[in-house]
This record gives C-alpha cells, sequence and structure tokens, in this order.
C-alpha cells in the first residue's frame, strides 16, 4: 500500500500512509486511538475505498470495492467481535455462507460428515482442541472461539489473515494459546497482519511492527532491532520530539 488517503467528510483518517506485508511474515500493526488502524485494515480487507493511493499484491495493482472481492483474493479479516454465530455449532460456523451440499434425488442436502471431517483436518492444523464439536460456540473459551474464527479464515484459503486485538479480554493462558495460532500460521506460509496495543504480544510474534501516527507511517522496525520503549515513543510521537529537539540543539550548537 502506497500512499494511501482516507477522508470522511472534514476528518482524514489516512493520510499518504504507506504498508507492506511479506508472504509468510507477522506484521504487526500498532498506533494510539485514532492512528488510523481500523480504517487502514478496512482498506484492505475491501471495507474502505480509499481516496488516493495504491495497492498492489503480488506485483499487481487491486481495487476492493467489498469484501467479497478481498476474500476472492485470499484476504480474511478476524475482527475484535469474531462475528461467530453463538447459537450454531463449530463446523456450521466454519462453513456459514459456504455450506457443502451433496444431491440424492435430485434434492441437495448439505453435506455435514464431509463439513464435519474437513473441521477437524482444520482444528488439527492448529492443534484446537474441542471435545464436542456440536455444542453453541458461545458455549467456547475465548481461545477456542479464536481458533473457531481462524479455522474459518484458513477454510476460505486466506493467504492473509488481519486479526484485530485477538488477545483482547483473554486470561493469560488463552492469550498464549492465540499467539501460538499465530506461529502455526506463518509456519503454513500464510502472512498475518496483527493488531494489537499489547506491545509484549507483538514482541512474541511478530517479524516486523509498522507504527501509524496520525494517519500517517510513523516508523516500521524489525522486532529483532528494536526495543519496546522506541516502538512506543514512534506510537507516541515522542520519538519525533526528541529528533526535532536535538535537532535544534545541533543547530544552535553550529552558530
Amino acid at each position: 500500500m502506497t500512499g494511501i488517503v482516507k477522508r470522511f467528510g472534514g476528518v482524514t483518517a489516512l493520510d499518504g500512509a504507506d504498508f507492506s506485508i511479506l508472504r509468510g511474515e507477522v506484521m504487526a500493526l500498532v498506533g494510539d486511538n485514532g492512528a488510523g488502524k481500523s480504517t487502514l485494515i478496512k482498506a484492505i480487507a475491501g471495507a474502505h475505498e480509499p481516496d488516493a493511493g495504491s495497492i498492489r499484491m503480488n506485483g499487481a495493482e487491486v481495487r476492493f470495492r467489498t469484501p467479497q472481492e478481498a476474500w476472492a483474493r485470499g484476504i480474511a479479516t478476524i475482527y475484535q467481535e469474531l462475528a461467530l454465530a453463538g447459537k450454531m455449532n463449530v463446523p456450521d460456523n466454519i462453513f456459514l455462507g459456504r455450506e457443502l451440499t451433496r444431491t440424492f434425488a435430485g434434492v441437495p442436502f448439505l453435506d455435514r460428515r464431509t463439513m464435519r471431517l474437513r473441521t477437524e483436518e482444520l482444528l488439527q492444523q492448529l492443534e484446537v482442541r474441542i471435545q464436542d464439536l456440536d455444542v453453541w460456540v458461545e458455549q467456547l473459551s475465548g481461545g477456542q472461539r479464536q481458533g473457531v474464527a481462524i479455522a474459518r479464515a484458513l477454510n476460505l484459503d486466506a493467504d492473509l489473515i488481519i486479526m484485530d486485538e485477538p488477545t483482547a479480554a483473554l486470561a493469560v493462558g488463552e492469550a498464549h494459546k492465540v499467539l501460538d495460532f499465530i506461529r502455526r500460521l506463518r509456519a503454513q506460509g500464510k502472512s498475518v497482519i496483527l493488531i494489537s496495543h499489547n506491545i509484549l504480544d507483538v514482541f512474541q510474534v511478530a517479524d516486523r511492527i509498522t507504527v501509524l501516527h496520525h494517519g500517517r507511517t510513523e516508523g516500521v522496525r524489525r522486532t529483532a532491532e528494536t526495543t519496546p520503549e522506541e516502538i512506543i515513543a514512534l506510537i507516541t510521537g515522542a520519538a519525533q520530539y526528541r529528533w526535532a529537539a536535538g535537532h535544534r540543539d545541533r543547530e544552535r550548537a553550529a552558530t
């Protein structure tokens, strides 16, 4: 994404933001509230069409006008609310809107056996343990629900999976499970965009970190080559302030 601009009336949510992610990479997207993170991922996911800028995928320019167009190109978004149907079982959630059918005597029926086998396969890939797949999803733990949402994205055959605050409101043990899910997605060659306010989570799983500030890209850092303190300074704008202060000091010293 290059020079992405998105305005809502008189409010500029994105002001020439740049963003990139490699295949098989976990890229964290961080920033303060109002920095433009949600607008940026919605532009990737087809929920918002940018007013300016370009988006390229695998070298070709793309333009997503609807989430369906993004899904067709292998982009799946898992929002913080997960959008799961609480009073439906696990296979029905994973195949919601993409149900498999078989025909008997010219009449189509749901192919529940195949959907169940595929569900077991997807959950096994993520090492999600759910004893009873027929239980309503609302009865699962937070970590298990995240696993179901990720399995649904895998069932869409997504190459790029966007995860919005996946560990928010989870207990420590459940949050660790979700971070393990992200590592397994990377091991499968999937690209993951992780939006999170939890800097410790970011440093556990991200390969690189993109920081947004006031709708612009404040910086991109390799996780192994930075510190939480530097990332927080970029998020708050303190890094820019320190640079400006140092620049003024150098100018004074020169004169």
